[in-house]
């Protein structure tokens, strides 16, 4: 009895409530390559992928998955998979070259191509605005440190409304805002490679700008979707009792978790404790309205989950979940290991029950100001080849999703640590192994496999574990 058949499937999609939507997540960037085709114009991670070293192996996003020109056939793999929702994001650049003035027609014909064949499959959309191509007209003029760029995001915002408001079902404004400000601003690991440490959050504050004022622009349009926010959000632990343990654990989650949520949901900025004020205070200046703009009522809260965070005081090595940052020898903590957890091929702890604690704090922390969450990105990477002649056996990303989905489940349903958080869906990171990032093609999320010489897709195990459980939760819905 192969894995995806096994009881197991049965037992978990009895446990999603009818109407749960299980759906697939991928990003322009990682994905489309033809990165000048049809008038599409730079973005700031066009030029940082050129810097030496950047990338790990070199690894180029000028081809990626080549979707751009294979869109038809990634659509009807997720229609043989029968996820509900495709979780796409528009790329910035495609649309408007420059970031602002003169919209690309062709940009705006591929996606809404796109959107036709998605919804003529079956498949509901959920549009991402903003997923970290910065047009790199706007990253010379500063990029996110420059208040503008969220007034640009606005507009951008209401040409994707006025263009396919009619048929996307749920907006998403900002993705990430943490791994951009943190990785891109902060430590320089992705584009645009600043090196600002605390001195980067005004790149946090002008993201969420961009976003209430996306928000703003989507309503005004009339869009008939729902609309909201993705962020990544990580438990964050002190690595002992320690005072001084405890104080960077704060410092860490409000870095990573509560500036963006406590703004987003409860209209303020966290406050820190008195002896990390310093750090902090480059967050402003926040003018008046900023921060009513920003916690625009929301119809649902996208959460990210990967992984936990411990967190030690003392200078430590320079290494960070996505890689190694010279910049973190440079700071008074560093991230401890958690002994007790498998990890993936990125090294990331696998920590299912952590989803769970992930939501009771959002719980805890928001009440009734949280809105329907949506898991939007969950999943990981694993080593495997570059080149197949069948399915993948997958069976640790079989696992790791049976495990995080069930988690989440249990947690939000009667009785768990966080029952009465409205958890809608679940969205599998990524349908395609990608160009993920800095880390090039090192590290393979994806239900399909994808042989970066010749593109072929050849779904793997998890992609039929994922098909079956679709099926088994439509019998039962």
């Amino acid at each position: 009895m192969s894995v995806q058949d096994s009881g197991s499937v049965e037992d978990l999609a009895a446990r999603l409530r009818p109407g749960f939507t299980l759906g697939v997540a991928a990003a322009a960037f990682q994905i489309e390559g033809s990165l000048t085709a049809d008038g599409r114009g730079p973005s700031g991670w066009d030029a940082f992928a050129e810097k030496p070293g950047a990338i790990v192996d070199g690894g180029s996003p000028t081809v990626a998955c080549d979707h751009y020109n294979r869109a038809d056939e990634d659509i009807a793999l997720m229609q043989e998979l029968g996820v509900d929702s495709y979780r796409l994001s528009l790329s910035w650049p495609r649309i408007q070259p420059d970031g602002r003035g003169a919209v690309n027609q062709r940009g705006l014909d591929f996606y809404d191509r796109l959107l036709d064949k998605l919804l003529a499959a079956g498949i509901s959309p959920m549009v991402t605005l903003y997923h970290w191509d910065t047009p790199l007209a706007l990253e010379h003029a500063g990029g996110w440190m420059n208040r503008e760029t969220a007034r640009r995001l606005a507009d951008y915002a209401a040409v994707a409304a006025r263009r396919f408001g009619d048929r996307v079902d749920h907006w998403v404004t900002v993705n990430e805002p943490v791994s951009v400000t943190l990785q891109g601003y902060a430590l320089g690991a992705h584009a645009p490679g600043r090196q600002l440490l605390f001195d980067s959050l005004p790149a946090a504050h002008h993201q969420l700008l961009g976003h209430g004022l996306a928000v703003k622009a989507l309503r005004a349009e009339g869009v008939r979707g729902k609309i909201g926010l993705s962020n990544m959000h990580s438990p964050v632990r002190p690595a002992s009792n320690r005072l001084s343990d405890r104080l960077m654990a704060e410092a860490l989650d409000l870095m990573l978790n509560r500036i963006y949520a406590d703004a987003v949901l409860l209209g303020k900025y966290p406050k820190p404790s008195l002896p990390l004020w310093p750090w902090f205070r480059s967050l402003g200046p926040v003018l008046d309205g900023d921060l009513e703009t920003i916690s625009q009522p929301l119809d649902f809260y996208g959460l990210n989950y990967y992984y936990p965070i411990k967190v030690a005081s003392g200078r430590g090595p320079a290494e960070i979940p996505t890689g190694q940052a010279e910049e973190m020898a440079n700071i008074p903590f560093h991230l401890a290991a958690y002994q007790e957890y498998q990890t993936t091929g990125f090294g990331w702890p696998e920590a299912p029950e952590q989803l769970a604690t992930v939501l009771q704090e959002m719980k805890q922390r928001y009440g009734d100001a949280l809105p329907p969450v949506f898991i939007t990105e969950g999943g990981a990477s694993f080593p495997e080849p570059a080149h197949v002649d069948g399915p993948v056996q997958d069976t640790n990303r079989i696992a790791y999703l049976a495990e995080h989905l069930g988690h989440a489940v249990s947690a939000t349903g009667p009785g768990g640590a966080a029952e009465g958080v409205d958890l809608r869906g679940y969205y599998v990171w990524t349908l395609l192994d990608n160009f993920e990032w800095a880390a090039g093609y090192s590290q393979r999320f994806g239900l399909v496999h994808v042989d970066f010489e010749t593109l072929e897709r050849t779904p793997k195990e998890s992609f039929y574990w994922l098909r079956a459980l679709a099926r088994a939760r439509s019998r039962d819905q």
